[in-house]
């Protein structure tokens, strides 16, 4: 009778252990106002491609996750300070930022890319002379068209974000627009009836997003890049990019 109790007992404290491992929260911070990469949605939820990403990650890896919208300005300090375990928020993989946190495999391929009427005839960014070109300002494209056209070209048309330059594209106030490519195929995707196309150029340099942890947090980086790994084997990534983008899938860099 007391072995029996004894393996009863063994068992129950095994389940239990088992139960408490499998409920482990990690707090995600993810900016909220990049979309269609993270947004608030009316009830005040995130949601996005981004948190599509990580949700799926952490059904693989059999986790569970709090989500929290967390301001860009000092978003990385919360990894180091433990307020969030976990970051994504469209970061792109830099050197510099490398030495703050550590990153996970690349799991969204981010560059500039020319959009432009269906009509057009401008097939690469040599080809925009003689057109008003949209950039965001500062940005890579506002850089790269730049040299093309000339810093102080009367034909560059400056905006603050993604959305305004692409609203006044598809207004006609310009011939072309460089942007984000996920913000764009975003857009080309939600307004059919703008009648967009994305027009690559390898002038723009491929840059990757990367989800981010604190430094040294090599167990929860694993659980990432494990169940990043999942995802796309069993084809929910591709599910979830067709989703807020389009078909052509991309193809990651190895882990």
């Amino acid at each position: 009778m007391l072995k029996s109790l004894i393996l009863t007992g063994c068992l129950l404290s095994s389940l239990i252990t088992s139960a408490f491992a499998a409920q482990t929260t990690y707090v995600v911070g993810s900016g909220g106002t990049y979309r269609p990469f993270e947004y608030e949605n009316s009830q005040k939820q995130l949601e996005g491609f981004d948190i599509d990403i990580i949700k799926a990650i952490a059904k693989a890896e059999n986790f569970d996750i709090k989500l929290v919208n967390t301001p860009w300005e000092g978003i990385f300090a919360t990894l180091n300070s433990g307020d969030r375990d976990i970051i994504i928020s469209g970061i792109t993989i830099t050197d510099k930022r490398k030495a703050m946190v550590d990153f996970s495999a690349p799991y969204f391929p981010a560059e500039q890319s020319i959009v432009v009427p269906e009509a057009s005839t401008v097939d690469s960014v040599a080809a925009l002379k003689g057109q008003k070109v949209g950039v965001v300002n500062s940005s890579t494209g506002d850089i790269v068209v730049s040299d093309t056209l000339g810093k102080n070209s009367t034909d560059i048309k400056r905006f603050d974000n993604t959305p305004l330059m692409l609203q006044e594209l598809a207004e006609d106030g310009i011939g072309a627009a460089v942007g984000d490519v996920g913000v764009v195929k975003y857009y080309i995707k939600s307004h059919p009836e703008k009648a967009l196309k994305l027009v690559p150029d390898s002038k723009f340099e491929r840059q990757y997003f990367g989800i981010a942890v604190a430094k040294d947090n090599t167990e929860l980086l694993g659980k990432i890049n494990a169940g990043l790994k999942k995802i796309v084997a069993d084809g929910t990534y591709a599910k979830i990019y067709a989703t807020w983008f389009d078909n052509n899938v991309p193809t990651l860099p190895a882990q």
